[in-house]
């Protein structure tokens, strides 16, 4: 493989910014599927992607809905969503 293959592989994948954006698209997608944006007292969804690890954080400050949603486990969904975006935007 030569200099330039190697470059050319790594333009067919995402860039770091497209990864940690499309994380955290999808986790605040998941949360407000499962809530209304006026109910939402306080989120925070914090992504990184380094040297090909991504980490990603949900907190999630929302009443327990009567259908008995619970917003840890919201938030943990969320988190669930947002890797598996990214594999889906890897290809995996």
């Amino acid at each position: 493989m030569s200099t330039s293959d190697s470059t050319d592989e790594r333009a067919d994948e995402p860039t770091d910014e497209e990864v940690v954006q499309t994380a955290a698209e999808a986790a605040e997608g998941l949360i407000f599927s499962r809530y209304k944006q006026s109910v939402v007292r306080d989120m925070d969804v914090m992504v990184s992607f380094e040297d090909g690890v991504l980490e990603v954080d949900v907190y999630l400050n929302a009443p327990e809905q009567d259908d008995g949603t619970d917003p840890d486990e919201v938030a943990d969904e969320a988190a669930r969503t947002a890797r598996e975006a990214v594999d889906d935007l890897f290809g995996e």
